[in-house]
């Protein structure tokens, strides 16, 4: 089994509402802000290459949103997922399955793109099966005034429309032998987070319960996860687990730091080192 980083370009989201209660003066020693108060942050998702699999986690953003949409986010970086794709050897057409941890748009809007003349909307991997949970995609298809503005329809009905959706169920065995499946329920309702297995190690894909280093501190937690108490429980249960067994953490967000391991230290679980990817 062989995994690449896919890295998708980067966006900007502010300061505040990424770390919550934290003031900047804290906050902005790890994770500076711009003149607005707009913090960088990466997209980046993972393929795991197993025989005759080819597994996306997470697709960024897409394309397919019009310029005032992509104003509000700032869209930089020379990485798109099809340049990263490609660097690693692979096109569109030969993912076999697209793992969505969640459904907001930085998560899944590559899955779903227009055809080249924009009349319509197809999916960006024609032949993959693409999989989320019946929880989260019902909360997802039905979703609450706070969340609604990151479930957006033209990401998610194309495909439940196509055939190509498939449910995993959280009480039943991972349908994929390359990871086991983590779920929580801080952020958005049954977010899955991979743990891989990969060269005597565990590699866990974080999304977002950890979007960066920055975030490591247990009170560190975002404006936007709609249980914010239970995300303290459960980063705090997670990291202690990661700091013990010495997991990897893979980062999604953080726009400095591909992957790294945890360390317990009297102030909680600290970063201890910090690597890419291809240096495990």
């Amino acid at each position: 089994m062989r995994l690449h980083t896919i890295e998708t370009g980067f966006f900007k989201l502010d300061g505040g509402a990424m770390f919550g209660v934290v003031p900047k003066s804290i906050w902005q020693r790890t994770n500076p802000a711009d003149e607005n108060n707009l913090c960088t942050w990466a997209m980046r998702c993972l393929l795991i290459e197993d025989g005759n699999q080819l597994i996306l986690i997470d697709t960024g953003i897409g394309t397919k949103q019009d310029p005032k949409f992509f104003s509000h986010y700032y869209l930089h970086g020379e990485h798109t997922l099809e340049s990263s794709l490609r660097k690693a050897g692979f096109a569109f057409s030969d993912i076999t399955d697209v793992f969505l941890t969640h459904l907001h748009f930085d998560h899944c809007g590559g899955a779903v793109q227009y055809n080249t003349n924009r009349a319509s909307l197809e999916l960006t991997f024609p032949n993959a099966t693409y999989w989320t949970n019946p929880d989260h995609y019902k909360w997802a298809t039905e979703p609450n005034p706070r969340e609604k503005a990151s479930f957006l329809k033209e990401n998610i009905l194309p495909l439940a429309e196509s055939g190509h959706l498939k449910f995993v169920h959280p009480q039943q065995p991972s349908p994929f032998h390359q990871f086991d499946i983590l779920y929580v329920d801080g952020h958005t309702d049954k977010m899955m987070l991979p743990v891989i297995p990969y060269k005597d190690k565990k590699i866990v894909y974080v999304a977002d319960l950890l979007p960066s280093v920055g975030h490591l501190p247990i009170p560190y937690v975002m404006g936007y996860d709609t249980r914010p108490l239970l995300t303290l429980q459960e980063k705090e249960s997670f990291l202690n687990v990661a700091a013990t067994e010495q997991y990897i953490l893979y980062f999604e967000h953080d726009p400095v730091h591909e992957c790294c391991t945890v360390k317990l230290t009297e102030k909680g679980v600290r970063m201890n080192e910090a690597f890419t990817l291809a240096d495990v």
